[in-house]
Parts: C-alpha cells; structure tokens; sequence
C-alpha cells in the first residue's frame, strides 16, 4: 500500500470516528454549543487534551499558510479541520499534497 492510499484512508477514518462522537453528543445533548465546549475542558485530562488538539490545529494552519507556493489551497482544509478535526484535515491535505491537487 502506498503513501497516498494510507493518507487517504486515514483522512476517512479521521471523520468517521469524530462524526460518530459528535452524533451521539448531539443526539443526547441537542445543538447546544455551550454545553458542548464545557465538555470539552470537563476535567484535567479533557481540558489537556483540548488545549493539544487548539494548538495543534494552529500550527497545522500556519504551516498550510506559510508554505503555499505549489501546494493545496488551505481553505478547505482548515474547514475540514473546524467541522470535523484535525484527524481528518492533516491526512487529508497530505493526500492532496501526494496527489499535487491545489
């Protein structure tokens, strides 16, 4: 298996597993967004890792933004990564890179 199938592959289950955990959220819990974000920083280990996934997805940003030249289009990618994750969003624009998509 090469490089760009595993990307691929790892940017479907990088939003499938998300997708499944935000759906039962919001099937016990609505749309509330406030009851949503109290969740996330409900205790130590949750707000540690939160705060790892925020400044994760920052530098992934900076990086998209600060190395533009032939490479994709950051936009997306930086809506896959608020909509869903940056476990769907990094192997994602590495796939598109392997794939030379802009």
């Amino acid at each position: 298996m090469n490089l760009k199938t595993i990307y691929l592959i790892l940017a479907i289950l990088g939003a499938a597993i998300p997708i499944a955990f935000f759906t039962n959220f919001v099937s016990e819990n609505g749309l509330d967004l406030f009851s949503f974000v109290a969740a996330l920083f409900v205790n130590g280990a949750g707000g540690g890792f939160t705060a790892d996934l925020l400044i994760s997805s920052f530098v992934f940003w900076i990086y998209m933004f600060s190395n533009q030249g032939d490479r994709p289009k950051p936009w997306a990618f930086i809506a896959l990564n608020l909509c869903i994750g940056l476990s769907c969003a990094l192997p994602a624009y590495l796939w598109a890179r392997t794939r030379g998509v802009s």
